[in-house]
This record gives C-alpha cells, sequence and structure tokens, in this order.
C-alpha cells in the first residue's frame, strides 16, 4: 500500500473516533496515553524525581508551557478542515479526470440497437464509481473515493498523471497529519522549556498508544507519569 493510501486510510479508519471525542472530555480517546494530556503531570513528576536524585529539600514550581486548546474545539475544526480539503481534492480530481457520461441513442436507431445503447448509457451514468458534487460529500467518503482512484484503475476515468498523485499526497498526508494530532496518536516529541537539574535537556517522548516517557539528555534519568524508570 502506498503511502498516499496509508494516509487516506488513517482518515477513514479514525473519522469515527472524531465523533466520539466531540462528546469527551478526556485528552485522546481509546488509543494509550496521549502526549498533550501528560505534559503537565510529567513536568510535577519530573519535578519530584530530580527533587529526590538531586536530595533537594524544595520541589520546583509547575514549568511553563502552552496548555491544549479545549478538545471539543480542536476536534471540530480539525474535522471542517479535513473534510473541505478532502472534499475539495475529490472535487478538483474529478472535474480533470472523470469521463463525461455516455450519450443515450438518437431516436431514429432501430428499437433493440437503442436499448441497448440506452441501458449501457444508464448504466455508465449512474456508476457508483463516478463521484457526484451534490449529497454525499463526506470525509471518509472523498477519502475512500480518492484511495480508490490510486488503487483501482479503470471506470469512468483517465489515468492519473504523477501531478494528480502528487497533489492528492499532499492533502491526504497533511489530513492524516491533522486528524492524528486531535485525537494525540501521532509519535510526538516534547521538549520541557525547563532544564534538568543537571543542566541537560529534558524530551518527552509519546503518542501512538504508548506512556509518554521523559528523558534527560544529561545525566540520562527516564521517568514516566508512574516515577523514575531508569537513572
Amino acid at each position: 500500500m502506498t503511502t498516499t493510501a496509508t494516509h487516506l486510510t488513517v482518515v477513514i479508519r479514525h473519522w469515527p473516533d472524531l465523533h466520539d471525542a466531540l462528546g469527551q472530555p478526556a485528552i485522546h480517546h481509546g488509543f494509550g496515553i496521549g502526549l498533550r494530556g501528560h505534559l503537565a503531570a510529567l513536568t510535577d513528576i519530573a519535578d519530584r524525581a530530580l527533587a529526590r536524585a538531586a536530595e533537594r529539600a524544595d520541589s520546583a514550581p509547575d514549568a511553563p508551557g502552552e496548555r491544549p486548546a479545549p478538545l471539543r474545539t480542536t476536534i471540530l475544526d480539525t474535522m471542517t478542515e479535513v473534510e473541505a480539503a478532502l472534499v475539495d481534492c475529490a472535487d478538483q480530481l474529478a472535474a480533470q479526470i472523470q469521463r463525461t457520461p455516455m450519450a443515450r441513442a438518437p431516436r431514429d436507431w432501430p428499437a433493440a440497437d437503442r436499448a441497448r445503447r440506452d441501458q449501457l448509457a444508464d448504466q455508465d451514468a449512474n456508476d457508483p464509481r463516478r463521484w457526484k458534487w451534490t449529497g454525499k460529500r463526506t470525509a471518509p467518503y472523498a477519502a475512500l473515493w480518492l484511495y480508490a482512484r490510486l488503487t483501482q484503475p479503470g471506470g469512468p476515468f483517465t489515468p492519473l498523471t504523477d501531478r494528480h498523485r502528487e497533489t492528492v499526497a499532499a492533502v491526504a498526508r497533511s489530513s492524516a497529519e491533522r486528524v492524528e494530532r486531535a485525537l494525540d496518536i501521532a509519535a510526538q516529541t516534547r521538549t520541557l522549556e525547563r532544564p534538568c537539574a543537571c543542566g541537560g535537556r529534558i524530551d518527552v517522548h509519546g503518542g501512538e498508544g504508548r506512556q509518554p516517557l521523559a528523558h534527560c539528555t544529561g545525566c540520562g534519568l527516564i521517568w514516566s507519569e508512574g516515577g523514575v524508570i531508569a537513572a
């Protein structure tokens, strides 16, 4: 499966999760521990773990940093942007590659020939593979239609050019990234603004359903929300 097809599959597979997340108060929804939702907790744990490691009597204050936007706003914005991008991409592509339906037979044809031609014309016009500019215009449907154009040659279409594939690839990649960010399921790495007690940089790795881990690039201390893992 091509990378573009994989990106389109991400949108199709996780669109119901975006709908579900609209009504959920949590930062993540069913994909393990999200990264953004644990940055504040990890910062607090880091303070306590480093304080113990350095035998400090006081705890460090909460680290500064951006807090995630309210979930419903983030999810709704993502769904609106992704749907608009995918539907527009399908509109533009169909306008360029979708063949005009076969014409019905002239009235002066013999009845039998006219009936056969009209039947073929009706089948061509109603081919379910055709993109429609009205009716079902949702993100998953557009993603599925684009997926089919990439993986199933033939039908009432002219072949895709390299330019077509590049355009679809760019939209699919951007859409998948937005969905993954909104659900907090993409692999991510963040660097905390506050350094470790040793002066080293603290990187937090998480996403993809994994428990976020904080790692000091100086002393090598590793910890999670549950406490220090290795020192």
